[in-house]
């Protein structure tokens, strides 16, 4: 079975396959949006690397024996970034595969939720950042705002690329 026949089926498969095509393309986009603010807000302190820096440091090691190079580290960082943003967008739109109708609220729970339960929790327990008590407010605020935009721009896109599959039935 081939993705144009799984798409074009009216069944729970074929909504499921578009739900978590939606969310996918959506969670890209997020991430991008996500990524482009950052870029122009602190989100920590200049000479804190980043979890996602960490973790390909660490990889990295293990495999050739040195970390990424500083001139590598933001390309590494979005390689981290963008499959976490579009499994976040799948698990998303999987879950809203019958609803193509566009809801801000849900983008915006989705954003902050995904923000406090990496940010606020994970990281901060496996070692990668700091607890959230030492990161600045203004800090914590723009990686917040930072989310939520991911999250609206998910459910955004998420809605009107269902609504663009639907019609070609």
């Amino acid at each position: 079975m081939n993705i144009q026949t799984l798409l074009q089926k009216d069944s729970f498969s074929s909504a499921a396959g578009k739900g978590l095509m939606a969310g996918i393309i959506g969670g890209l986009a997020g991430t991008a949006i996500k990524s482009l603010v950052e870029h122009f807000l602190p989100v920590r302190e200049i000479e804190q690397k980043s979890a996602q820096i960490k973790i390909v440091d660490d990889l990295s090691t293990k495999i050739t024996g040195s970390p990424v190079s500083v001139q590598n580290e933001e390309l590494a960082e979005q390689l981290v970034n963008f499959p976490i943003g579009a499994s976040v967008g799948a698990a998303y739109g999987y879950g809203k595969r019958g609803d193509e109708e566009l809801n801000i609220k849900d983008g915006i729970i989705l954003g902050s939720s995904t923000w406090i339960n990496t940010h606020e929790t994970s990281l901060p327990i496996m070692g990668l950042e700091p607890k959230p008590t030492d990161v600045p407010i203004k800090m914590q605020l723009n990686e917040l705002f930072a989310h939520v935009l991911f999250g609206i721009t998910t459910e955004v896109v998420r809605s009107t690329v269902l609504k663009k599959l639907n019609e070609k039935k």
